[in-house]
């Protein structure tokens, strides 16, 4: 396993600004262009990848049916709550194995077996189980989210400070408290960075549950777009996911800033 690294260290210091917005929105105004021109002069079949124009069209038309609003939502109904239910097993799990005496050593194998299986893998159980309900969506989203939060929480658990636990079985604290006071405080950073890599992957999954199961949502939604050959709404879709997955992950990292503003690597921050 490769074990995240979530401390840059005081001497690292990670400077944002306008520059790099201005870069980022110069790069994907010359995409948009690249997009536009491809088709337009004959270099790209518009049946293969249509102009921008058209695109933006198809995404206004999207946007203006209301089945769009209920298939977004059942997306997000999907991702959330799959996503919770993983980082809520993660947390518990992860915390269990890692202060019960010898029990990481005994499901290392097992760990190590499971967390490697695609969930794409599991379709056709989720299938044989709940047909193209919810519940075969949160299936894949959960086993999938699951293994990146339960990772993370070992690590950060291994991480704990050797001096801080003797310290705090001296002083007679109780498992609880020392989950509380001494392996959690710790266990944080590493339990923020397995939940944003979590909701990255619980999207992938509620996705392409939707695409390839037909459960409720854009995936969906995408799939009906590409059998009718309604090329332009197909990207539009495609774009739609891109941005709620820059969403997600913004709004991941925020959190995680938020959650971890007393810690060292948050706090080497330098917004200019």
């Amino acid at each position: 396993m490769t074990r995240a690294v979530v401390n840059d260290g005081p001497s690292k210091v990670r400077r944002r600004g306008p520059g790099n917005a201005v870069l980022g929105l110069t790069g994907l105004c010359g995409f948009l262009a690249l997009v536009e021109a491809l088709p337009r002069l004959g270099f790209v079949s518009p049946d293969h990848l249509p102009p921008t124009s058209d695109i933006a069209t198809a995404l206004m038309g999207e946007l203006s049916d209301a089945a769009f609003w209920a298939a977004l939502g059942d997306t997000l109904i999907g991702w959330a709550l799959g996503l919770f239910i993983a980082t809520a097993a993660g947390i518990a799990a992860g915390m269990v194995i890692s202060i019960v005496p010898y029990l990481r050593e005994a499901t290392a194998s097992t760990v190590e077996f499971l967390r490697p299986i695609p969930s794409v893998a599991l379709i056709p159980l989720a299938v044989l189980l709940f047909g193209t309900d919810l519940r075969s969506t949160l299936l894949l989203v959960v086993y999938a989210a699951f293994w990146q939060v339960l990772v993370q929480v070992l690590y950060g658990v291994q991480d704990t400070d050797p001096v801080a636990e003797e310290t705090a079985r001296a002083y007679g604290l109780g498992t609880w408290a020392r989950i509380r006071h001494v392996l959690w405080p710790t266990a944080l950073p590493y339990v923020m960075t397995g939940v944003r890599l979590a909701a990255a992957v619980a999207l992938v999954l509620a996705i392409t549950a939707e695409l390839i199961i037909g459960a409720p949502g854009l995936g969906a939604r995408i799939a009906v777009a590409q059998t009718s050959h309604a090329v332009p709404d197909l990207y539009a879709l495609v774009a739609v996911t891109g941005l709620i997955g820059v969403l997600i992950n913004a709004g991941a990292r925020a959190v995680e800033r938020r959650s971890l503003a007393w810690h060292q690597s948050v706090r080497g921050e330098v917004t200019l």
